[in-house]
């Protein structure tokens, strides 16, 4: 039979032969998207606050609008390029991965997925170092009979750091998606004549819509964000405003935040108008699908996914390790001091990626299954929350709990640092659990509910274990954020309390080089177990 023949057959019955009421109907005050406003006021809290804090604190008008536009415009134009590139690269090496003989396939799923561990400064600073006279870049290029660059600083290399360590915002919800498409028509339209590139162009690609969508809006939202890697290679944002004013002047610190916020609610805004009214397939993934024959493209193909992994991946832990073994060698550093904050990273991490992931999937649910406006603010709200800069947002909680009675016994906990993270990471799974969401057919949503009558039995036995692979991808992103996170950590954590990433910032502000280099192969180290063992090793995109 034709899909044309089956489309009937998967719609769901008329309104009238069920007796539940159309869309328009229904009154939109029910508690799911209450829940989900509640959910959304959460995450929009902060930013609020920031809002707040700008009009109260006032300033000088002039003195502001002279400090953000030039800020402002290379903040567009790295963002946006950095958006662009990844989303042309994850979406081309999950294809890949995932729908192709590509030689290794398993192996390139987990090392694409490695450079998201590193902390964007770090890696600036391992390029900058790898490529000084006696670096490890640098003395490979020489032996080669290539001059190294003199500066590595400005647009292009800000462009170069930041693709190589943020693709796998889009690589790893593309891929799951990709993992949970019906073959079907892809082998119709090989049956047709139609090539491998021609049938993931015309068939594949407008099916990969909004998990691409999500990936480069998150992709956007971090390099909007991101401060350390940037300024280490001498590219002025926003963020250079924001955080050198932040003691000075307190009112252009908080009216440049406020700023990177509409900034962000303007791009969040048209990535929802854009991703259009995508439905679930009511039909199952195919197993068995037939991998796309790449013939003679295999050579480039495994060159490309060879060369992303060595510059996200091999030259800056090469870089490292460099500094590490030199300081190893003479006794200078060792691995007994990093065991608590290799503890207290995991702890943490692990802690909010699950909180993460459970707090924003009745959101994703409501915004799939039952689309409404209240369920697009609540979407928005949680999207705003990885706008915000790190350290704003932790300013913001500090300020809130601190001048809030009921509220003050969370200032500097553990719980309050973990909810940070939440708000702030929140975002990245949201759209792996919208993709997630998508997975389940309609059809055997509606048949389960006339075999069980409980929603929540009906939620793990029929769509968990579909939406599994995508809220896996989702949680990941969230850990390997949290992992690297600094700025929240430096103001929230408990007396005494340290991760990895906050050990590295420390070494690096003194000099101590070694210190730092050994902090960041453990810390590498660290989320490549947890990634495997939380995410990878369960999930469909390694085990496929």
């Amino acid at each position: 039979m034709t899909d044309a023949a089956l489309a009937p057959i998967s719609r769901p019955p008329a309104p009238a032969a069920t007796g539940h009421a159309t869309p328009a109907a229904t009154s939109w005050i029910t508690p799911t998207r209450v829940l989900g406003l509640v959910i959304g006021a959460l995450f929009a809290g902060p930013a609020g606050f920031v809002a707040w804090r700008t009009i109260r604190l006032g300033g000088d008008l002039g003195s502001a609008l002279a400090e953000v536009p030039a800020p402002l415009w290379r903040t567009v134009q790295l963002s946006s390029l950095v958006s662009i590139s990844t989303a042309v690269l994850g979406t081309g090496l999950a294809w890949l991965t995932t729908r192709t003989d590509l030689p290794g396939r398993r192996l390139w799923r987990v090392a694409l997925v490695l450079p998201l561990v590193l902390p964007s400064f770090v890696g600036a600073a391992a390029f900058i170092s790898g490529l000084a006279p006696g670096g490890v870049v640098h003395d490979s290029l020489d032996a080669l009979g290539i001059s190294s660059p003199d500066r590595f600083r400005g647009l292009g290399a800000a462009w170069l750091v930041l693709t190589a360590f943020t693709y796998p915002y889009v690589y790893l919800p593309v891929a799951a998606r990709l993992l949970g498409l019906r073959s079907h028509l892809e082998e119709s339209g090989r049956l047709l004549g139609l090539s491998s590139m021609s049938t993931f162009i015309k068939i594949t690609l407008p099916q990969l819509r909004s998990a691409i969508l999500g990936g480069g809006l998150l992709v956007f939202l971090y390099t909007l964000s991101e401060f350390g890697a940037v300024q280490l290679l001498g590219y002025d944002t926003l963020t250079r405003v924001i955080f050198s004013s932040r003691q000075t002047n307190r009112a252009l610190s908080f009216a440049a935040a406020t700023v990177v916020l509409i900034l962000a609610l303007c791009v969040v805004a048209l990535e929802r108008s854009q991703r259009g009214a995508a439905r679930p397939d009511d039909r199952a993934a195919s197993m068995n699908r037939r991998a796309a024959q790449l013939g003679w493209a295999k050579i480039p193909a495994l060159g490309v996914c060879g060369l992303t992994v060595v510059v996200g991946l091999i030259v800056p832990v090469t870089s490292l390790a460099t500094w590490a073994r030199r300081g190893l060698s003479d006794g200078r550093i060792g691995f007994g001091q990093l065991v608590e904050p290799a503890a207290s990273t995991a702890l943490v991490a692990v802690s909010a990626a699950i909180v993460a992931t459970t707090v924003v999937l009745p959101i994703a649910l409501a915004t799939t299954r039952r689309p409404h406006r209240s369920s697009d603010v609540a979407a928005v709200s949680v999207v705003v929350g990885f706008a915000i800069p790190g350290l704003v947002l932790a300013l913001a909680l500090a300020v809130l709990t601190l001048n809030t009675p009921a509220l003050e016994r969370l200032y500097q906990t553990t719980g309050l640092l973990i909810i940070a993270y939440v708000i702030h990471f929140g975002s990245q799974a949201l759209a792996s659990s919208e993709s997630a969401a998508r997975a389940v057919p309609n059809g055997l949503r509606e048949s389960s509910r006339l075999l069980e009558p409980s929603p929540i039995r009906r939620f793990f036995t029929v769509d968990f274990p579909l939406m599994r692979p995508g809220l896996l991808a989702g949680g990941g992103l969230v850990l390997l954020s949290t992992v690297k996170e600094l700025p929240a950590t430096l103001l929230l954590a408990p007396p005494d309390f340290s991760t990895l990433s906050t050990e590295i910032w420390a070494a690096y502000e003194e000099g101590f080089y070694a210190e730092a280099g050994l902090a960041s192969i453990v810390l590498i180290a660290v989320s490549a177990v947890l990634t495997w063992f939380l995410v990878l090793r369960r999930s469909d995109v390694v085990r496929r």
